[in-house]
């Protein structure tokens, strides 16, 4: 009887290729497709995926569950990695990891197989999930196993491959750059992006119109948080409104992408060791992400604010490197949760050419005072307890100074 191995497929030509060596090798192939959003066709990918040698196709339907239980969760820790990248590939790892462990499981399989690169993050955020949800798993991974590599060298062994083996492709040797795609983000790399000096060219673009295209008016919006999570967005231009976490993103990403919002081009370090070049478009989780910092500024208590700022980057840090499922990881987020509680109201925006700004807030749970900031009244604040508050906090400046 022959072992059954659970393939993360795309239905591209890596994971195609891998599933046609995986069948020569005598397993039983059933491809797992996780539906995060991303631009593809599920119905020719199954089909092709039979034609290769699948035993069977399954197809979850994760969008909700991606935005709702990995993006809003991130958000709600201001996670950007290296201060820059809103990780819109790494929040997507583990849950199809994860989902491809429970079809594992439901197959009665511990074998899993996967097509990422032996020089990228994503074999350490896919294998990191498999041993923590299935401490057993076997993993296939062929792009660091010696009988794969002697035999596909570089994309032109894998096109001939898949040429004497019929399987469908549209690749071809030249390709400008790979990209991964989903309902958060679309990224770009490798190719010729490998030139960090190189600039992209405006048709490379897929997900946002270019800011100088952009309307020549703005977009005014309102986003409403509870708990630091996203409840409704309101389109104030045309009156409408949007709740839900997939309603409402899928309608950020939208007018986030007609004003030119989300671009980013960086130079990033990889867990593995090396930097890589990466282009990114991310939308909603731009627009999102300034929102949710915007009404923290007016409704979170400022050593929490500060001690919660101190764990953005190590979580960032560790859902980048793939540790979502870890000890660590559901500890900070314990604490980020708990950070959370009064973090609520509604932010009001304006998008402009590939600027997102917040011109207003209010909240219920407000911490800011009118009566006590003001210049123009005293409100319940002694101007003259400021005496002694400078004076104690000068003293060891004081005795450090005469040192």
């Amino acid at each position: 009887m022959a072992k059954k191995v659970v393939l993360a497929y795309s239905g591209g030509l890596d994971t195609s290729v891998i599933l046609k060596w995986l069948v020569n090798k005598g397993y039983e192939v059933v491809c797992f497709m996780a539906d995060i959003g991303q631009d593809d066709d599920f119905a020719k990918a199954k089909e092709k995926a039979l034609k290769v040698g699948a035993s069977k196709v399954i197809i979850v339907d994760a969008k909700k569950e991606f935005i709702e239980n990995y993006v809003f969760r991130a958000l709600k820790a201001n996670a950007i990695y290296e201060g820059k990248y809103l990780m819109g590939t790494s929040l997507a790892r583990p849950l199809i990891a994860k989902h491809q462990i429970d079809v594992a499981k439901s197959e009665n399989t511990n074998v899993v197989s996967h097509g990422a690169t032996g020089k990228g993050n994503d074999q350490v955020r896919f294998e990191l999930t498999y041993l923590t949800l299935m401490p057993n798993a076997e993993i296939i991974s062929p792009w660091k196993d010696p009988e794969f590599l002697a035999q596909f060298k570089g994309r032109s062994d894998m096109i001939k491959f898949a040429q004497e083996n019929n399987i469908p492709i549209t690749s071809t040797l030249e390709k400008p750059y790979s990209m991964d795609d989903n309902i958060m983000h679309i990224s770009y790399e490798a190719g010729v992006l490998e030139d960090p000096k190189f600039e992209p060219q405006q048709d490379m673009f897929k997900k946002t119109i270019s800011p100088k295209n952009a309307p020549d008016r703005e977009t005014r919006i309102m986003i409403e948080f509870k708990r630091g999570v996203p409840v409704a967005a309101t389109n104030v231009s045309t009156g409408k409104t949007f709740t839900g976490p997939l309603e409402l993103f899928s309608h950020l990403n939208e007018i986030g992408a007609a004003n030119g919002i989300g671009r980013i081009d960086l130079v990033e370090n990889r867990f593995v060791g090396m930097k890589s070049r990466g282009v990114y478009e991310t939308p909603a989780g731009t627009i999102l992400r300034i929102a949710h910092l915007d009404i923290e500024g007016l409704t979170l208590d400022r050593e929490v604010c500060h001690l919660r700022d101190m764990l953005m980057p190590k979580i960032a840090e560790l859902i980048y490197y793939g540790f979502w499922f870890s000890p660590e990881m559901e500890f900070l987020m314990a604490a980020v949760e708990k950070s959370q509680e009064h973090v609520e109201g509604k932010v009001y925006m304006s998008l402009y050419k590939g600027n997102a700004i917040a011109t207003g807030r209010e909240s219920e749970k407000s911490l800011y005072d009118k009566n006590i900031a003001s210049m123009d009244k005293l409100g319940n604040y002694d101007q003259t307890d400021a005496k002694g508050f400078i004076r104690l906090n000068a003293l060891r400046l004081k005795l450090s100074a005469k040192r």
